[in-house]
């Protein structure tokens, strides 16, 4: 299983229950940021970032400008209200296309 498929099978799933930006670090082995991340899901992130891509961004802070602009690139925003609100992209699908910026990046 690669890590995009690790980052969508456990998102929202049991026994993790984790959120979009929880799921996003687990993927990427970074244990640590599991709790921390418990509060950045639902548009909680730091200036209402997604926090499937806050996550991502955490994960390889040297890469956050290319996580970033490929996420913005697939989901025309970067904050969970606008991505939610006009985009209309399932947060299922933000976890995914962070998690494929992270590997693109060569993480």
């Amino acid at each position: 299983m690669n890590r995009v498929e690790q980052a969508l099978a456990t998102f929202r799933q049991k026994p993790y229950m984790y959120n979009c930006a929880q799921t996003v670090c687990a993927a990427f082995g970074r244990e640590d940021l599991v709790e921390p991340m418990a509060c950045c899901g639902g548009g909680r992130a730091p200036e209402g970032t997604c926090g499937a891509l806050y996550g991502a961004m955490q994960v390889a802070p040297e890469k956050s400008a290319a996580v970033l602009a490929a996420f913005v690139a697939a989901t025309g925003a970067s904050t969970c209200r606008e991505i939610k609100g006009a985009n209309r992209v399932p947060c299922q699908e933000c976890v995914r296309i962070a998690a494929t910026a992270l590997v693109n990046s060569g993480l």
